[in-house]
């Protein structure tokens, strides 16, 4: 499983990103990997952990985390294949396991309890699929954009291509496809932000894989952890929020 760590010098003067990076290691089938995370706000604050979604990475919750912040301890993990984690150069490494296995590693070293989750995109896929898991460490969810999809429900012609772009165009164009999901217009600093922790191609394994991971039939291999992560979710009882932009 080869690895690329993206060098430091591209996260120099990123705007609104102030923050000091902490990293944790993980095993993940005999490779140590390095996980980087955010962690801001009074240590012993009510935590609120957020997860980014696809192709973004911490650099998303930029504006909200010194909000956050005064009253909160804000923990913001780059899933593996983003920011300042390290990243397989291949798709085919990337599983939902990965990643569901890192937030709950990450859980455990910092003993996390009464967590505000707050999911966006496919950090809702993640995040509540381990909210079922271990559902005494939440106190609440925060779901922005994001869905659980079991390869029942009708795919549009928008998706299906999107899903093919991600996997097999020659360019992939990180901030340019934030950009097109945004509704006013970036300023180059902040593209420039996006981009910073993809440099070449075998950097976006990671964000090419993510789109091709979605169920398109109820057997494929996330199906069966996205009907899970529905059951657990019809027992649920503690506060939700639900934010879906319009038109999303």
């Amino acid at each position: 499983m080869p690895i690329f760590r993206t060098p430091d010098e591209r996260f120099a003067n990123l705007p609104d990103y102030p923050f000091e990076p902490n990293y944790v290691h993980i095993d993940h089938r005999g490779e140590e990997l390095r996980v980087h995370y955010l962690d801001e706000g009074p240590a012993d604050a009510p935590p609120i952990v957020c997860l980014h979604g696809e192709p973004t990475w911490s650099f998303l919750y930029r504006k909200m985390i010194p909000i956050l912040a005064e009253k909160h301890r804000v923990i913001v993990p780059d899933f593996i294949g983003f920011g300042k984690s390290d990243k397989f150069t291949k798709q085919g490494d990337y599983t939902l396991g990965l990643h569901t296995g890192l937030v709950r590693t990450l859980f455990d070293r910092l003993g996390l309890q009464g967590v505000t989750l707050v999911v966006q995109d496919w950090g809702g896929l993640i995040g509540l699929k381990v909210a079922t898991e271990i559902p005494e460490r939440m106190g609440r969810l925060v779901v922005m954009n994001t869905f659980l999809p079991t390869g029942e429900e009708k795919k549009s012609p928008a998706f299906a291509a999107w899903r093919t772009f991600a996997k097999r165009s020659p360019v992939f164009p990180i901030s340019t496809i934030v950009a097109k999901g945004c509704a006013t217009d970036l300023p180059k600093a902040v593209t420039a932000g996006y981009d910073a922790p993809f440099p070449n191609r075998a950097s976006k394994a990671g964000a090419r894989a993510w789109p091709a991971m979605v169920p398109m039939a109820p057997t494929d291999p996330v199906a069966q952890p996205m009907r899970d992560a529905r059951a657990g979710l019809a027992e649920w009882t503690k506060p939700v929020r639900l934010i879906y932009a319009p038109g999303d």
